[in-house]
């Protein structure tokens, strides 16, 4: 007889006089489980462009396009108004006659859906799926195949967190930036603005999907905080930049904030 308890764990009881054997099975399949796929389908971007679109909802602009090699998405339920900017998943389709096994990385710069998708990946992405180049044809001419998919970090060895100023922003009353190279696989929930001189802080709003506004931005140069939250198990952790924003600062430019996650 099987009693299920709370620690998931099976408990099956073996009476034998005058013994009573316990045996403990761990239930790996019944506890929450970050690293497992889900079920869905993918399509990918009409357009002749192998790489993705340079007007995405996440505002990343032209960097969009080109982050992660291309190799980017855009997302129904997963964009979270705008909270999924910027995270990585890993996407694979099922079908094991043209399928690889590791599938694809890609990176959520935009939102939308197509015939009940969750993702539309760039040409280059959804390719990337299949086994071979030849195979990748294959699924090309579907348009829209099965998959399975799972959240994964996001890796940029060669680039840190990088703030880019929003071509909306007005120096000094209104400041708008993006950021850029989300690490790891937590998600930027909020942002504080400081003025470095004496740490005070405002807190900002989510513009659409990764812009960050603030009007009226404090002055002298300025250090953003960043909130980095794990959905699945509450984790919360507030990282701070080594590098501050310099007090003038102006629209377009590209301020590097010395840290990886």
């Amino acid at each position: 007889m099987a009693i299920w308890f709370a620690n998931c764990f099976f408990v099956f009881f073996f009476l034998f006089a005058p013994l009573l054997v316990v045996q403990q099975i761990p239930c790996a399949a019944a506890a929450t489980c970050n690293d497992c796929f889900i079920q869905s389908r993918a399509a990918y971007y009409p357009n002749s462009d192998e790489k993705g679109t340079e007007v995405g909802a996440c505002g990343f602009g032209t960097f969009g396009a080109k982050i992660n090699g291309g190799d980017v998405s855009a997302a129904s339920a997963l964009y979270r108004d705008g909270v999924g900017c910027g995270a990585c998943y890993q996407v694979r389709c099922t079908n094991p006659a043209y399928c690889s096994d590791n599938g694809v990385t890609v990176v959520i710069t935009d939102s939308g859906s197509s015939h009940n998708t969750d993702f539309i990946l760039s040409r280059r992405a959804y390719a990337k799926m299949a086994q071979t180049k030849d195979l990748a044809a294959t699924i090309l001419d579907q348009g829209i195949v099965e998959i399975e998919y799972r959240r994964t970090s996001c890796s940029y060895p060669n680039n840190n967190i990088q703030f880019k100023i929003d071509k909306s922003s007005n120096y000094p009353h209104y400041l708008a930036f993006v950021i850029w190279y989300q690490q790891g696989k937590k998600d930027v929930s909020a942002v504080q603005l400081c003025e470095t001189g004496n740490l005070t802080c405002k807190l900002l709003d989510r513009s659409h999907g990764a812009v960050w506004t603030v009007v009226s931005p404090p002055s002298g140069p300025l250090s953003i905080r960043m909130l980095l939250s794990d959905v699945e198990d509450g984790d919360e952790t507030w990282v701070v930049p080594v590098n501050s924003i310099p007090s003038v600062w102006k629209a377009g430019d590209v301020y590097d904030s010395g840290i990886q996650v």
